[in-house]
């Protein structure tokens, strides 16, 4: 007789509200967050409010910022807002001269959407390429280059994606750009490990959040059952991403830079013995036949 458990994934996390370091890790601290102001970016702007950090938030959007300036002053820290465009090297400028400089920087924002590589557009793919990858670049730069002149220690993290390793059929534009922000992790770990700069990557898996954009939330709902489709049997929390931010950020994260955390339940490893049929990008984005 077979004895064998029923699998049951992985447990849930800790409720919201708990957190992974002890109180007061960021006491002092300074974290700005860019695509700070809505889902995974705002989760991970929470977890550091929770530990004492002071939080600077930016975003284009000034309505999402003022929305979640409320929400995580209620954590008891201070929050600062900064509409920003970090493709703009200049606006970048005039944010950290504004906020001062920050001990960590997560670089969080990034645009994406799904669309089969004959359909996309020459702006389509500059667009993303600028945001999620020059985008995080010249903040990391802005970042860097001001703690070396100031000779002081700093944390990054780059918010990177599974397919930057795997590719992303149906996301050729974000996937080359997230293999980019991956290598930029590995090659400025080496660059600026001597005078004290730590970067990691930071790499979440399926985190339904209520912030998540119409067309990525229609692709997910063309297929059901999102729990069984992870190898833990469910769906990952924004908190978790949250948690894990907070530690690569913190004093018992010091000797990890130059690393990438995937933050998944495993869901971007190979899950069986023999490969499922193919089906083509098109019509898992239920678009007919291309013609031109």
């Amino acid at each position: 007789m077979d004895k064998t458990p029923a699998p049951r994934g992985l447990p849930a996390p800790p409720p919201q509200g708990a957190t992974a370091l002890p109180p007061g890790t960021f006491d002092g601290s300074l974290v700005l967050v860019t695509g700070g102001g809505t889902g995974l970016g705002k989760a991970i702007a929470t977890e550091f409010a929770r530990l004492g950090a002071d939080l600077v938030i930016a975003s284009r959007n000034e309505e999402h910022l003022r929305s979640a300036r409320k929400e995580l002053a209620a954590a008891g820290t201070r929050v600062t807002t900064a509409v920003c465009d970090i493709r703009d090297p200049e606006r970048i400028t005039a944010v950290f001269d504004a906020c001062g400089l920050p001990d960590v920087l997560v670089n969080n924002a990034a645009a994406n959407f799904p669309v089969p590589a004959e359909e996309m557009s020459p702006n389509a793919w500059r667009t993303v390429l600028d945001i999620t990858l020059t985008g995080t670049f010249l903040m990391t730069r802005e970042f860097g280059r001001r703690h070396l002149a100031a000779g002081t220690p700093g944390s990054i993290i780059n918010v990177g994606a599974s397919y930057a390793w795997t590719g992303g059929p149906g996301f050729a534009h974000s996937a080359a750009a997230k293999a980019g922000v991956r290598n930029l992790v590995e090659t400025l770990a080496v660059e600026w490990g001597p005078y004290g700069i730590q970067i990691n990557g930071l790499v979440p898996g399926l985190m339904p959040h209520e912030d998540m954009t119409a067309d990525i939330r229609g692709t997910l709902d063309r297929a059901d059952g999102h729990d069984l489709r992870q190898p833990a049997l469910r769906v990952g929390a924004p908190r978790e991403l949250g948690w894990a931010a907070t530690f690569l950020a913190s004093p018992y994260a010091r000797f990890i830079t130059g690393h990438t955390l995937v933050v998944d339940g495993a869901n971007w490893q190979r899950r069986g013995i023999v490969s499922p049929p193919v089906v083509p990008v098109r019509e898992q984005l239920g678009r007919g036949p291309f013609t031109g």
